[in-house]
């Protein structure tokens, strides 16, 4: 299966400072990747070079095999969505009013909605469970509504890879298991590939297919959870002694801090 997104070789940096260094990485259809290392390892970097705001000062970014800067910026969103961590609404805009403003890749300046706009917006409300409260106000919402609402936005646009950069951050464990088993039914449904940066171990672990470990700039690590989320490359990776274990429920990989 093509991949939807490579990465070969990519490098990147902040005037003489690097913040990457040969960064080789797939996403293909169905997957879902998960980004782990600490603060300051150039995990948001990665997501801004995956999603063609910045441009690799070494190696190439590849969307089916294309080179993305070569692609128009509303072809780029036509393949890929980015969901932020940061999300600042200065208007009272309704969940549907947000949801809509996914179709911009696909509708011409000054150009209305159609119904073929309006049948995505509403099946992205659907799928993240949102169309019930399609008219509040985002302003309304809790955390993890608004966490939705933003993914739902994403599906509008309908790309075929959804980055997503710490989806989980503020929100409770309740929230933050929604939000991963949301991903995880996109993923499955839909046939997306689906890359999220983390600092939920142990989530990660649980939902996601890939894991890429990124430690100095580099991809310390890459592979199945069980390959990545083991004590010796976690602590390496995070300075941190922990315990890791097979989790009783899902036998996926679990980590417990010593």
């Amino acid at each position: 299966m093509e991949p939807i997104l490579s990465l070969n070789g990519v490098g990147f940096g902040y005037g003489s400072e690097s913040v990457l260094e040969n960064v080789n990485l797939q996403v293909s259809p169905g997957q879902v990747l998960g980004i782990l290392g600490p603060n300051g390892c150039g995990k948001s970097t990665l997501l801004n070079l995956m999603d063609g705001v910045l441009t690799p000062k070494r190696g190439a970014v590849l969307v089916y095999g294309k080179p993305i800067q070569g692609m128009q910026r509303s072809e780029v969103a036509r393949k890929i969505a980015m969901v932020s961590q940061e999300h600042h609404f200065r208007f009272d805009f309704s969940v549907l009013e947000v949801a809509l403003m996914g179709r911009f890749p696909h509708m011409g300046r000054l150009q209305f909605e159609s119904s073929k706009d309006m049948d995505a917006v509403r099946d992205a409300l659907q799928a993240t469970q949102c169309l019930d409260f399609a008219e509040r106000s985002i302003h309304e919402l809790s955390g993890g509504e608004r966490q939705r609402v933003l993914i739902a936005r994403a599906l509008a646009q309908e790309p075929s890879l959804i980055l997503l950069d710490e989806p989980t951050s503020f929100l409770d464990l309740k929230f933050k298991r929604e939000i991963f088993r949301l991903i995880d039914r996109l993923r499955s449904q839909k046939t997306l590939g689906v890359v999220v940066v983390s600092h939920d171990i142990d989530l990660v672990a649980q939902f996601c297919t890939r894991i890429a470990m990124l430690k100095g700039g580099t991809i310390y690590r890459a592979g199945k959870p069980f390959e990545v989320i083991t004590a010796e490359n976690v602590e390496a990776v995070f300075d941190c002694p922990v315990r890791v274990d097979e989790n009783p429920a899902t036998g996926r990989p679990r980590v417990s801090i010593l």
